[in-house]
């Protein structure tokens, strides 16, 4: 289970971002904060994996907090959460080594996918055997290559729609065509074309299970 803060002023927003999380599973936020005091508090006062950061709070900059929450918690990852466009503010997120920098107003997609990438490269540190090139690749590369180029993929499939599915695979573990449909607001037949030809690169497998009134259900997962 992660262990998330959100450190967000407005509290609207951070309404929105814990109603985001609950999209994800094995996260659990343990607090919101709406100042850089009580961010500090809060990490001071439990265990913490991943800080949602906002820059502009009202006592202190959020940029401001990282050296001091990278000296005291080295083990909290942050995604920085924030309006601010200027370049010092993104050169300095990265000097401390954030995870990510998302740009407000932030889609329930993206913020989902950030999550979901941050949870696979946090278990794949965590795995146990030695590093290899294979793993450093899939740690400091990009988060899913593309499978194919818009003017690669054939007719009836659309790169952005491609993307959502996978998102919505990989949220869901494993995903029925219903449950496709459901969740993208597509047709069944939109839902299978688009999962099927994830099986044909490689990129998914289906399987047949079964339910409880024993008929089975072809379900897509990613190839581990």
């Amino acid at each position: 289970m992660i262990k998330v803060v959100i450190a967000e002023d407005d509290f609207r927003i951070a309404q929105v971002q814990e109603q985001f999380l609950q999209k994800v599973s094995d996260v659990k936020l343990v607090g919101k904060a709406l100042n850089a005091k009580e961010t500090m508090d809060l990490l001071c006062e439990n265990e913490v994996d991943l800080l949602l950061l906002d820059i502009y709070m009202p006592d202190e900059l959020g940029t401001e907090l990282l050296p001091r929450i990278r000296e005291s918690y080295p083990l909290v990852d942050i995604i920085m959460v924030t309006a601010a466009t200027e370049k010092a503010m993104l050169e300095k997120a990265v000097k401390y080594g954030v995870f990510n920098y998302l740009l407000k107003p932030v889609t329930m997609d993206k913020f989902v996918e950030t999550i979901e990438e941050f949870k696979r490269k946090r278990k794949l540190l965590g795995s146990n055997g030695e590093v290899d090139q294979k793993m450093i690749d899939q740690l400091f590369g990009p988060a899913k290559q593309p499978v194919a180029m818009q003017n690669d993929l054939p007719t009836g499939v659309d790169g952005h729609t491609l993307d959502k599915v996978k998102v919505v695979v990989e949220r869901l573990k494993g995903v029925s065509i219903d449950e496709m449909s459901e969740e993208m607001g597509i047709s069944r037949t939109t839902a299978r074309r688009y999962l099927e030809y994830l099986v044909s690169v490689n990129v998914c497998v289906a399987k047949h299970e079964y339910g409880i009134v024993g008929r089975p259900q072809r379900k897509y997962y990613f190839v581990e």
